[in-house]
């Protein structure tokens, strides 16, 4: 097919394109490109010089820093040079300084390894010694171990068991309470006889106190292999106590005669413990029939409370001959006082005395230093003479 400059190719948004306008549309690209290039071309040699300027500026800059950089490693060089020889300089000293502290750390440490070995031989002797007396003090934990057991074999029997109470309760009255204040084992008018009896002063009834409680159940319950037998136990114990208390209260207790209070002595402090721990209905069954359980330190703090009684009843019997002495104290009194003030007129007149008499020394000590001071060698003028026999008036001496 021939085609011709106007001829149409084809047709563009309405608009037909004929082989001319493609060609000149075809060179105008063509001539755009080569323009594009050339221009892109300038601005890359542009680009290139100012690169290589600039380049040129910091390599000038970069010699310079060099350069200096090399001066301040000479620099540096003298300073690590002149640092080295006083390092070495100090570390000879360091090292002469070192020798003389490991001299004098040498000798003070042998003298602190000798006071060593002397306090650890005295060390050992004492603890020789301790374990001497730890022999000995196991011997008597030995003994006293045999006496346990033989104590216990004593408490297995409930008659000596009993005894053991009352002797206990009997030690702590009899240390407490002068002879006569108090009875052990004493027959009451109903037949009845009681432990021990305390003398109340003024009349007062007086206080019973059993010693015999009933170990036997307690040992049951606290023997018990297991929980229901240890309830059985504390069961026949809670019994055994309530008839105790009872017996007690049927017994002892005589209006007019006995007070209307007895004690039950436990003769253990940790039976008494356990006792208000583990049973405290008991306790207070007791109390509700004036019955009170004591432990060996309640009853003593009760026997100290009976003998500051019985010491007030005392001191209340004696009050009017202390009234008397106390009288004659007070006369005794007066008469010192009136002594007293016969001796202080005494010392007033000795004081007037003494400062009479320090008058007259100082006015002789005063006489002896114009002698002293007098010329003997040269006449006396005749004012002088004057002075020395004029006489000067002196006060009365005491007694003229």
């Amino acid at each position: 097919m021939d085609l011709h400059f106007s001829t149409v190719l084809f047709t563009l948004q309405g608009t037909p394109v004929t082989l001319a306008m493609l060609l000149w549309a075809v060179a105008a690209l063509i001539v755009l490109l080569v323009l594009w290039v050339w221009s892109s071309t300038a601005r890359m040699k542009r680009q290139t010089a100012e690169i290589e300027a600039k380049a040129e500026a910091e390599k000038a800059a970069l010699t310079e820093k060099l350069t200096s950089m090399a001066g301040a490693q000479a620099e540096l060089t003298g300073r690590v040079q002149s640092m080295t020889e006083m390092l070495g300089n100090r570390q000879a000293e360091l090292a002469r300084v070192m020798s003389e502290r490991m001299d004098g750390l040498g000798h003070r440490l042998g003298q602190s390894m000798s006071q060593q070995t002397n306090q650890t031989h005295e060390t050992l002797r004492s603890l020789h010694e301790r374990l001497a007396a730890i022999d000995t003090a196991q011997k008597n934990i030995t003994e006293l171990s045999q006496g346990v057991v033989e104590l216990q074999s004593i408490l297995a029997d409930k008659q000596t068991r009993g005894a053991f109470g009352q002797g206990r309760m009997e030690a702590i009255v009899q240390d407490a309470l002068p002879r006569g204040a108090y009875s052990f084992q004493h027959t009451l008018t109903n037949g009845k006889r009681p432990d021990c009896v305390i003398y109340l002063p003024n009349g007062a009834p007086s206080l019973v106190i059993d010693a015999k409680f009933p170990m036997e159940g307690w040992n049951a319950f606290r023997d018990a292999p297991e929980e229901r037998i240890a309830n059985q136990a504390a069961q026949r114990f809670r019994q055994d106590v309530g008839k105790h208390v009872q017996d007690i209260a049927a017994k002892y207790f005589l209006p007019g005669e006995t007070h209307e209070t007895a004690f039950m002595f436990v003769p253990s402090e940790s039976i008494f413990a356990d006792l208000h721990e583990r049973f405290e209905d008991v306790v207070q069954k007791a109390a509700r029939q004036r019955v009170v359980i004591v432990s060996p330190s309640l009853l003593t703090l009760s026997i100290q409370v009976v003998q500051a009684v019985l010491r007030d009843a005392r001191l209340r019997e004696q009050a009017h001959l202390i009234q008397d002495e106390v009288g004659r104290l007070v006369d005794d009194i007066v008469r010192l006082d009136d002594r007293v003030a016969k001796l202080a007129t005494h010392f007033g007149q000795a004081q007037r005395d003494i400062e009479q008499i320090q008058t007259s020394t100082g006015k002789i000590t005063k006489r002896g230093d114009r002698i002293g001071n007098l010329d003997v060698g040269q006449p006396p003028d005749a004012g002088e003479v004057g002075e020395v026999d004029a006489p000067e008036p002196r006060l009365p001496l005491a007694g003229e």
